[in-house]
């Protein structure tokens, strides 16, 4: 069996240090002009530059995302950022619009071109299609089911196979939505969605379009068009049964704590796939230590993607309290986030290590040197000093019991 790989998104250069200090084998990123994510994306050239010597100095890889449905004004710049990918000698880029792939080939011969899920490759005779393309990776569509895997797999066998175990899923085709762009004008389809899927909607009568009627399932109220988020971590040994060998992470817009939380339970996963009782342990723990709109398997066992119709998500027993940004001989600094209080019980989710139960029983200000008994997060961006003998590796994330 070929090497599994797990893939982890990237909004920022914080989030993809996380994800690969977390056993993230490769990161994936982009720009705002090329990438399927507008807000909430801080990537320029100069960041790409800072993630990909990050990740070779570990001997782990960076896909850059070209994954735009391109109009003339994206094709007339791309050239020139090719062949700034291509200097930086990125390890594959993802694509999904001929034009753009041309573009690539022309500017790049030995480009690595991954075939992104928004071409929607859901059958061989499509993959084989992208093969004679170039392309040397399909991330399949998120409709394909595990039979069809298999066949995929076995009629293109030298076609790597990757495909989406965790995240949020679009009501949509893989993501061809025009929701979006009639509710707001931003395209989806350009990165710049606002998830008006998770909208709660309502109707009118013809001739009374001032009063509107909300759509009741129950007293929430009816989200009709909300997916529930894919979580795959059980099925993990199917997929690479099937013949994945990449299993991608959605998230590029999710916070450091996301990035952290799920890198961290599919790369245990991935040490002993048949530990279904571990296994368990993690997917409890993605269930409740982290927001998500309930889980489901998607597509791939044959079964209809299921919707959340009673919320927009659900809340977890848990809050993301900080980061710790550096150690010192027993001393750690920690970046707050959220609110942090002396004496409460936490549990700190270390790179590589068994979560940690933990209480710190004081805690020093590091702007003023003085002790405070509660730190917050948001605007007054607290950063705190605790002292500890227990290892607590950089990047380790910081959660209080809230339920």
């Amino acid at each position: 069996m070929k090497k599994l790989e797990l893939i982890a998104g990237a909004g920022s250069i914080e989030k993809a240090k996380t994800a690969l200090v977390f056993g993230a084998d490769a990161v994936y990123l982009g720009i705002p002009n090329f990438s399927l994510r507008v807000r909430i994306n801080s990537f320029d050239k100069k960041g790409i530059r800072e993630v990909v010597k990050l990740a070779h100095k570990q001997k782990k890889k960076v896909y850059i995302t070209v994954n735009i449905f391109a109009h003339n004004r994206h094709i007339n710049k791309l050239p020139a950022y090719i062949k700034f990918l291509k200097e930086l000698k990125i390890d594959g880029l993802i694509a999904s619009d001929p034009g753009i792939i041309e573009t690539i080939k022309k500017n790049w011969k030995n480009a690595k071109i991954h075939l992104s899920t928004q071409a929607n490759c859901t059958n061989w005779r499509s993959a084989k299609f992208w093969q004679k393309q170039g392309v040397k990776r399909i991330v399949l569509g998120r409709e394909v089911t595990l039979s069809e895997i298999k066949e995929i797999h076995k009629k293109c066998p030298s076609l790597e196979l990757e495909y989406f175990v965790h995240g949020a899923m679009c009501m949509a085709y893989s993501g061809r939505c025009f929701l979006s762009k009639y509710f707001t004008d931003r395209s989806a389809n350009l990165g710049d969605c606002v998830q008006p899927c998770r909208w709660n909607f309502y109707i009118s009568e013809e001739k009374r379009p001032n009063m509107p009627l909300e759509l009741i399932e129950e007293e929430h109220g009816s989200y009709i068009l909300n997916s529930k988020d894919l979580c795959l971590i059980k099925h993990l040994d199917k997929l690479a049964d099937a013949g994945v060998t990449s299993f991608k992470i959605e998230g590029r817009a999710k916070s450091i704590y996301y990035q952290a939380i799920v890198v961290h339970a599919y790369r245990e996963a991935l040490k002993n796939l048949k530990d279904k009782k571990n296994i368990n342990i993690l997917y409890k723990e993605l269930e409740t230590r982290l927001v998500n709109r309930g889980y489901t398997t998607g597509f791939l066992l044959g079964e209809k993607a299921d919707q959340n119709l009673e919320a927009h998500h659900t809340n977890p027993d848990w809050e993301f309290c900080g980061q710790v940004f550096k150690i010192a001989k027993g001393k750690i600094f920690i970046k707050v986030h959220n609110t942090l209080k002396a004496g409460g019980a936490l549990e700190i989710v270390r790179p590589s290590l068994p979560i940690l139960k933990i209480k710190f029983n004081k805690m020093i200000n590091i702007k003023d040197d003085k002790p405070v008994v509660e730190a917050h997060g948001g605007g007054s961006g607290h950063e705190v000093m605790v002292e500890s003998q227990e290892k607590i590796p950089l990047f380790s994330v910081i959660r209080r019991k809230i339920k």
